[in-house]
């Protein structure tokens, strides 16, 4: 029994040697985030957003009017009020994106 619990304190130290190994050689490459990571978030929701990703593509959705006025074209009344209010939070969240990117400009 002794041999079984040193064969497997053995293995787990090769596993745990080989982990660290493989961290550290990990660690030395720069990490590259994916092409469609956004970078920068331009412009407001009444004017229009500008927004810029890793491999340089850019999409400029509606203002929020815009996107609310097509949520005027559901066919039910709960299907616009759920329209509007995913538009709102994502607008809203696109202004807290652009504020959080800017500070990590700042601090970085």
């Amino acid at each position: 029994m002794r041999r079984h619990v040193v064969a497997a304190a053995v293995a787990v130290a090769a596993l745990v040697a080989g982990s660290v190994q493989t961290a550290l050689a990990l660690s030395g490459e720069r990490w590259v985030p994916p092409d469609d990571t956004i970078v920068r978030v331009t412009g407001n929701a009444e004017e229009g957003f500008g927004i810029q990703h890793h491999d340089g593509t850019s999409v400029f959705p509606p203002t929020l009017s815009e996107a609310l006025a097509e949520c005027s074209e559901y066919d039910t009344k709960s299907a616009r009020v759920r329209c509007r209010a995913e538009v709102r939070t994502w607008y809203r969240d696109l202004a807290d994106m652009k504020d959080a990117l800017r500070l990590a400009r700042q601090r970085g």
